[in-house]
């Protein structure tokens, strides 16, 4: 699982970009919030990344903040939100933002973003309403400023390892009660697949 990239910026177009690392170039589906901030081809750009495996395809999603990849490992969690429709959701609206709006329950905002209707930012508002205020317990600022990559990282790792999102996220949740904040992500993982064995 490929979890950072750091190398030579190839090519940039708006839905991906294309990193060069020692000769292998890396096909990475960017949100438009790390687009922008990206700098020309030819400079060298580090990313957060998650690695997505499907049955027919591996693919990466980076992002410039760990905030954003962990908001996008929440998204990802809200049923019939895939990758792609996470990255288009964070294009549309920063993850301080997308907090604020689960916060009080605001459909409209959600809904002005392109490609989400109705049903999916109910979903969404329903679904991350819980998963955040779990987050809150685990992060040492409430607001998401200091984010715990252990957490998000070692969630991402048992999504990987074919676990479903709720038992993951119960399974971290119960581990960081009993440890306590800041473990790496190697113990948070090591507790996490004990309490799920």
């Amino acid at each position: 699982m490929i979890g950072h990239l750091e190398g030579k910026l190839r090519h940039k177009a708006p839905d991906h970009i294309v990193v060069d690392v020692h000769g292998v170039g890396y096909v990475v589906q960017v949100p438009l919030s790390t687009f922008y901030d990206l700098p020309p081809p030819g400079q060298t750009v580090s990313l957060h990344i998650h690695t997505h495996v499907r049955d027919d395809a591996i693919q990466l999603f980076g992002f410039r903040t760990a905030s954003e990849r962990e908001m996008f490992l929440y998204l990802v969690t809200v049923n019939g939100v895939g990758p792609r429709l996470a990255v288009n959701i964070l294009s549309g609206i920063s993850p301080d933002e997308l907090r604020r709006v689960v916060g009080h329950n605001d459909l409209s905002r959600l809904r002005n973003i392109p490609g989400i209707g109705k049903k999916i930012a109910e979903r969404i508002l329903l679904e991350l309403r819980d998963r955040l205020k779990i987050q809150k317990d685990v992060d040492i600022e409430p607001s998401g400023v200091c984010v715990d990559e252990g957490y998000s990282d070692a969630f991402s790792a048992l999504i990987n390892l074919g676990y479903r999102p709720s038992e993951a996220q119960k399974a971290l949740t119960r581990v960081v009660q009993s440890l306590g904040e800041g473990h790496p992500v190697e113990k948070l993982l090591k507790e996490a697949l004990r309490q799920l064995a």
